[in-house]
């Protein structure tokens, strides 16, 4: 198989569009899981292009012996946090007050 654990790759499609990352299992033919300077994520396989080089990595493996593998080989791999939901405001809006219709009566002669 092309993909095997611990091949580095750059990732081509989506927002970690240039970045490096390397193959931390394979879950089928078609998708990988991958880790790196990219978010820690299921890929497919077509979104990657693998390069020559390969880390000593196993099946697996942690966000942070994936960074220590990358500050090896010289690849600096900075630390992103999970962005916190936002907090819900505490009473509700007001409405704009509707206007009542008043009927007028339409007499018929």
């Amino acid at each position: 198989m092309l993909f095997e654990i611990g091949t580095i790759c750059i990732k081509l499609a989506g927002r970690d569009a240039g970045k490096k990352c390397v193959v931390v299992d394979v879950i089928d033919d078609v998708y990988v899981l991958i880790d790196g300077q990219t978010r820690r994520r299921k890929c497919n396989v077509a979104h990657l292009e693998p390069l020559k080089s390969k880390l000593n990595i196993k099946k697996g493996t942690d966000t942070a012996a994936v960074t220590k593998a990358f500050d090896a080989i010289g690849v600096t791999v900075v630390a992103t946090k999970p962005k916190k939901a936002a907090s819900r405001p505490l009473k509700p809006r007001a409405l704009p007050q509707q206007k009542k219709k008043t009927e007028k009566k339409v007499s018929k002669k």
